[in-house]
């Protein structure tokens, strides 16, 4: 019998297309599920749910911005808004601070880039030290043009950038990158080496199809993706792309620039076939996801939750290998407990 893997094991055993010991499995949620986990297991940080829940959960690390009077890293207004039945809420934009503007001249005297020196990085290698030495795989840096771009000139505004004023979205796209690759370079170098894998990632899927063309996504975001991977790659860390909706269109473009964890996997939405994309793309990406959170987990019972991971696993880990078990983004607020454990359990038993 083979020894058992560590959590930390299992991860970067599957993203490096390595036979694991069982389904490797993470976690992701809305607040009010998480703090529900954690009171039924009597816990209060990710490393205790994750132990309860015997979970190899990517532990995020980032950086504390300093006190500057300022909304935010991109100054964005946010307003809670309430979910139906008093389920929770959802922080969501009221305000864009790019929204108004409409040449460059009128953003440089208006608007003020985040810089690195708004952060604090001096705990990122405490933060990975401590993960490490509990055995959990480390992610560090989030890069994500288009939805930094939504969030701070909103998404019809965006559009019409990229459709209509391309030396104005030019602009945009660069100064984003200019400070978002500097911020993970920064969380890489104070990491010295404990970082496993960053984000180079976008949100280019709707729930029918891509948000815009796959040349007007080469056009503006592709060279930020060939620097941003070859940063990733020159501090030997592995480059997760997660890319809500029906993105499988783009799955080739994504594989080629060299991503190598491919998340959430909404395998519901039109032009995804599980099967066809392990077998054209199994050997270049590691699949993260698949367990559907619009409908099986907070509507199915334990039937369909079982399906789902059943399904997820005789697709995507054939091998025994390459994929990565987790809900298809954060699992919401309305989802009964019941079936999160279910997820987790069939998983472990199943195979």
């Amino acid at each position: 019998m083979k020894p058992e893997m560590t959590h930390r094991e299992r991860i970067l055993a599957a993203i490096n297309h390595r036979e694991t010991d069982r389904v490797p499995t993470d976690y992701w949620g809305v607040p009010e599920i998480t703090q529900k986990l954690m009171g039924m297991f009597g816990t209060a940080d990710m490393i205790g749910l994750a132990k309860a829940l015997d979970i190899d959960k990517i532990m995020g690390v980032e950086p504390v911005m300093k006190q500057s009077g300022r909304l935010g890293m991109w100054d964005i207004e946010m307003k809670e808004i309430p979910l139906p039945g008093g389920a929770g809420y959802y922080q969501e934009p009221v305000r864009h601070p790019l929204a108004g503007f409409e040449t460059i001249d009128e953003i440089e005297a208006g608007y003020t880039w985040p810089t690195t020196d708004m952060f604090d990085y001096s705990g990122i290698k405490s933060m990975c030290e401590l993960y490490h030495r509990e055995n959990f795989a480390v992610e560090g840096g989030y890069i994500s043009l288009s939805y930094f771009y939504e969030m701070i000139r909103g998404t019809e505004q965006m559009l019409m950038d990229l459709a209509g004023d391309e030396g104005l979205a030019d602009y945009i796209l660069f100064k984003m990158n200019e400070f978002a690759s500097a911020h993970t370079k920064r969380i890489l170098e104070e990491a010295g080496g404990l970082i496993d894998m960053t984000q180079v990632t976008d949100d280019f899927g709707t729930q029918s199809g891509l948000i815009m063309s796959k040349a007007m996504i080469e056009r503006f975001f592709g060279k930020y993706y060939d620097s941003n991977i070859a940063l990733a790659k020159s501090f030997d860390v592995k480059v997760f792309h997660h890319d809500d909706g029906a993105v499988a269109d783009i799955i080739p473009w994504i594989a080629d620039k060299g991503c190598e964890v491919l998340n959430p996997i909404q395998w519901h939405l039109p032009g995804w076939d599980l099967r066809e994309v392990k077998q054209k793309f199994g050997d270049r990406l590691c699949f993260h996801g698949g367990i559907d959170n619009q409908n099986v987990l907070p509507f199915g019972g334990e039937k369909e939750v079982k399906a789902e991971v059943e399904a997820c696993i005789d697709a995507l880990y054939s091998d025994k290998t390459g994929f990565i078990l987790a809900p298809c983004h954060n699992i919401q607020a309305i989802t009964p407990i019941e079936n999160v454990l279910t997820m987790y359990k069939h998983a472990r038993e199943y195979i």
